[in-house]
């Protein structure tokens, strides 16, 4: 039985026009009526959902890629880059990739880029704060960088020493994302199993992109979407509908909800 419905955004619960339908929200209300729990796990900073929010009503919230997990306002899970750490890895970053390489850093309740919104060659969040991580002094629970570049990647995840930072690539944009060892989305479910005591095998997971196999791998029902690339297709319990077609709903619809098809 499903106790707890987990689901990416980008690429799986939003439609490319970046939007929650109609269907999609119904079917997380009727879920949460019926005493399931429901929540997004993201690699977006909780300030570029809070419109997702507020459409959708969520018992949690895993943001920063699995760095930072939410219960209502309380934070039960916060695993970043120390100061030190951070003013350490934006130095690196700019002598390996030279002073004109992009990049973000991600706080609990903001963003960070080293380009003005005018600038920025990848439209994330039109909320972003202006900063050249010259002189940072905040711990950071991620940091992107704009390169298709696995190699340079690679130098940047050794910064901070071998097994001190995880790396992942995104499928569909030309970004590299890095944060703390363990800051991923498998950890920040079992941080959130705990504090719930809701077990793994009560879940079900949806994703599309590389940071959610390990989710979909990890919980009672890995759901990956039509779109989703091969390798998390691969890994998965189930393929559902595309994310245009409204796939994570008509899962639910059938499978929580027990409709033969998904309610208009």
């Amino acid at each position: 039985m499903v106790k707890l419905i987990l689901s990416d955004l980008d690429g799986t619960l939003l439609r490319d026009d970046k939007t929650i339908s109609k269907a999609s929200e119904e079917a997380f209300s009727q879920a949460r009526k019926n005493g399931v729990l429901v929540g997004f796990c993201t690699s977006r900073a909780r300030l570029n959902v809070k419109e997702y929010l507020k459409q959708v009503q969520t018992d949690f919230l895993i943001s920063n890629g699995g760095a930072c997990v939410f219960v209502g306002d309380s934070i039960i899970y916060n695993n970043s880059f120390t100061v030190e750490e951070s003013r350490k890895m934006f130095s690196a970053i700019y002598d390996i990739c030279g002073k004109n390489i992009e990049m973000t850093a991600d706080m609990p309740d903001a963003l960070y880029w080293n380009r003005t919104k005018e600038e920025q060659q990848y439209v994330y969040s039109r909320d972003s704060i202006y900063d050249d991580f010259s002189d940072f002094k905040m711990p950071v629970m991620k940091i992107c960088v704009h390169t298709w570049d696995q190699d340079i990647a690679e130098r940047i995840a050794q910064i901070l020493g071998d097994d001190a930072v995880d790396v992942s690539k995104f499928s569909d944009i030309p970004w590299y994302k890095f944060s703390k060892k363990n800051a991923t989305k498998e950890r920040a479910v079992q941080e959130l199993s705990s504090y719930l005591d809701v077990s793994l095998s009560d879940m079900a997971a949806f994703g599309d992109d590389f940071n959610d196999i390990g989710m979909l791998k990890m919980c009672g029902c890995g759901i990956a979407m039509q779109n989703a690339i091969d390798e998390v297709k691969l890994c998965a319990d189930e393929i559902t509908l595309s994310n245009e077609e409204d796939g994570v709903a008509h899962w639910i619809y059938k499978n929580v909800l027990h409709y033969n098809s998904l309610r208009q």
